[in-house]
C-alpha cells in the first residue's frame, strides 16, 4: 500500500539488505556474475554505473525520510557507515570491485585484458569509491543527526502500522505481537527443558548458564582453524548424503558448495546462510558459514547449520523449485520467510531420521538453534512492539542458549534492521510439523515421509493456509485410494 512504501522506500538501506552489502559480492568474479566473455565484463562496467545510480537514488530516499520524520535507528546507521569504511579503504586495485580483472579466463586475448584492467581501474577510483564515499559522508554528516534513537519500530512514525503488516507479511498469518510473544515464551520454556535433559545426560554440575559458559570457553568446542570448520562441514555432508534417500525421493541436481563468508563482509553476517545456484545447475548452490573471530565460533552447531543451510534445508527448498520447468516462474523463484525458513528449521528437525546429532552436544547445538529461533519470537516483538532495548534483547538471549555475546548482538542488531523477518522461522517451521504429525495421524501405514516431502517441496514456495490446503487435499486422497 501507499502508507507501507511511506515507511519503507525512504529507508532504502540498512547493514542486512542493500546494494553495498549485496553487490561486491555479486561482481567480485567469484559471486553470481559470470566472467567468462569481454561482454560480460563490458556487462559488469554498465552495471557499475547502474551501482552508482542506485546509491544516489538511495541518498534522495534517505531525504525523503528525513523530511516525513520517518529514520533509521542510530544504531544502523552506524553499521551501514562501518561496512562503506571497510570498502573505501580498500582503495582501488584491493577493491572487492577489481578482482575481476586479477584473474581472467584464457578466453581473453591480452589487449583485451590491458584495455579492461584499465576501465575497472578508472570506474572504481572515479565512479564506484566516489559513490560509496558519498553515502557515508551523507549518512555522518547529515543523517545520523536526525536519526532516531529508539531501535524498535514502536519508536518510529507509523511504526506500529508497519509491524502489524510485517508480521504478516512474513508469517503468511494473522497472527498479532502479543500472540507471537507468547508463542515464543512458550516454545523457550519447552526448549529449555530439553537442554537440562542432555546437560544432566553428560554429567555437567551445574546451572544452564554454567553449562552454555563452557560450550562458550572450552577450547574443545572451538574450530581449530578455518580450513578444518569448512572441512567439517564437508564431511557432515557426506553423512547426510548416506541416509537422504531415505526420507527423499527427488534430489537436487544443482550441485552443492560450501564457503567462508569474505572478509569484507564476515563481521556483519549472520552465522550461515544459502546463496542459490543458476537454473541451468551450471553455478553451484553455496552454503556460507561465518568463521569471523573464530575462538568465537562453536563446532557444536555445526550439524544443525549443515541440516538448515544446505541439505535438506534451503538448497533442497530453493533448487528443487528452480529446477522444476513444469511450474510458473512465480513458484519457481518467489516465494515467502514462512516457507522459505519454516523449511530450513523443519529440516533441522529431521536429525534423527538422517542419522546425525548421535553425539549429545550436537544434540544440544540443534536445540540451541531451534532455542534461537524461539527467542527471535520474544526479542522481535519485544524490540519492535514492547520497547525493549538493544542490551535487554542481548541478555535475553545470553541467558536462554549458548550464543556468544558476538552472535547475540549480530542477531539482535539484525531483528533491528530488518523487523519481522526472524518470526517467519519457528511459525513456519510448526506448521509445517502440525501438517507432518496430522499426516501421519491420519495416514498410518500409508504415511512415506518422501511422498510427504515431496507435496511439500515440489510446488515451491506458498504461503501457509496454501500448504495446509494442499497436505489435507493429498491426505484425503491418499485415504480414499
Amino acid at each position: 500500500t501507499p502508507e507501507m512504501l511511506a515507511l519503507t522506500a525512504v529507508r532504502p538501506i540498512d547493514h542486512f539488505y542493500g546494494a553495498h552489502v549485496f553487490y561486491p559480492g555479486f561482481a567480485s568474479g567469484t559471486g553470481a556474475a559470470p566472467f567468462k566473455t569481454v561482454a560480460d565484463y563490458e556487462n559488469n562496467l554498465k552495471r557499475h554505473r547502474d551501482y552508482v545510480r542506485g546509491i544516489d537514488a538511495a541518498i534522495m530516499r534517505f531525504r525523503q525520510g528525513m523530511k516525513s520524520g520517518v529514520v533509521q535507528p542510530k544504531l544502523v546507521v552506524n553499521n551501514v557507515i562501518d561496512q562503506l569504511n571497510l570498502q573505501i579503504a580498500q582503495g582501488v586495485e584491493g577493491s572487492t570491485f577489481y578482482k575481476p580483472v586479477t584473474n581472467f579466463p584464457e578466453a581473453i586475448p591480452a589487449a583485451e585484458r590491458e584495455r579492461l584492467t584499465k576501465a575497472y581501474a578508472a570506474i572504481v577510483r572515479d565512479q564506484l569509491q566516489p559513490a560509496n564515499t558519498r553515502l557515508r559522508d551523507f549518512l555522518k554528516n547529515e543523517y545520523l543527526p536526525v536519526a532516531r534513537e529508539g531501535h524498535g519500530l514502536v519508536h518510529m512514525k507509523g511504526g506500529d502500522k508497519l509491524y502489524a503488516y510485517l508480521i504478516e507479511n512474513n508469517t503468511t498469518l494473522p497472527m498479532t505481537a502479543e500472540q507471537i510473544h507468547q508463542l515464543g515464551l512458550s516454545e523457550v520454556a519447552r526448549i529449555k527443558g530439553e537442554m537440562e535433559a542432555i546437560k544432566t545426560r553428560v554429567g555437567f554440575q551445574g546451572n544452564l548458564a554454567q553449562f552454555f559458559e563452557h560450550l562458550r570457553t572450552d577450547p574443545k568446542f572451538r574450530p581449530a582453524s578455518r580450513e578444518a570448520y569448512l572441512q567439517g562441514f564437508y564431511d557432515i555432508g557426506k553423512r547426510v548424503d548416506a541416509r537422504i534417500g531415505e526420507q527423499f525421493s527427488v534430489l537436487p541436481k544443482t550441485p552443492l558448495e560450501i564457503r567462508y563468508y569474505e572478509p569484507y563482509r564476515e563481521k556483519t553476517s549472520a552465522g550461515g546462510s544459502y546463496e542459490q545456484g543458476s537454473p541451468d545447475g551450471k553455478r553451484p548452490g553455496v552454503f556460507y558459514f561465518n568463521a569471523y573471530d573464530l575462538p568465537s565460533r562453536s563446532t557444536v552447531g555445526m550439524e544443525t547449520l549443515y541440516l538448515h543451510e544446505g541439505a535438506p534445508g534451503h538448497h533442497f527448498q530453493i533448487a528443487l523449485a528452480m529446477e522444476n520447468e513444469a511450474l510458473p516462474a512465480f513458484m519457481r523463484f518467489g516465494g515467502n520467510t514462512a516457507y522459505a525458513e519454516g523449511w530450513g528449521l523443519y529440516a533441522e528437525s529431521l536429525w534423527n531420521e538422517l542419522g546425525m546429532e548421535t553425539d549429545p552436544y550436537q544434540r544440544f547445538g540443534g536445540l540451541d538453534d531451534e532455542m534461537l529461533r524461539a527467542m527471535r519470537l520474544v526479542v522481535d516483538s519485544g524490540i519492535h512492539a514492547k520497547r525493549w532495548t538493544r542490551d535487554q534483547a542481548i541478555d535475553y538471549m545470553l541467558s536462554n542458549s549458548g550464543m556468544s555475546r558476538t552472535e547475540a548482538t549480530a542477531e539482535v542488531e539484525r531483528y533491528i534492521a530488518i523487523p519481522g523477518q526472524a518470526l517467519a522461522y519457528k511459525v513456519g517451521q510448526l506448521t509445517i510439523s502440525r501438517l507432518k504429525a496430522k499426516a501421519q495421524a491420519e495416514l498410518d501405514t500409508k504415511f512415506d515421509p518422501r511422498d510427504f516431502h515431496a507435496q511439500v517441496l515440489m510446488t515451491g514456495n506458498l504461503p501457509m493456509a496454501v500448504l495446509e490446503k494442499k497436505i489435507d487435499t493429498w491426505i484425503a486422497a491418499k485415504k480414499a485410494g
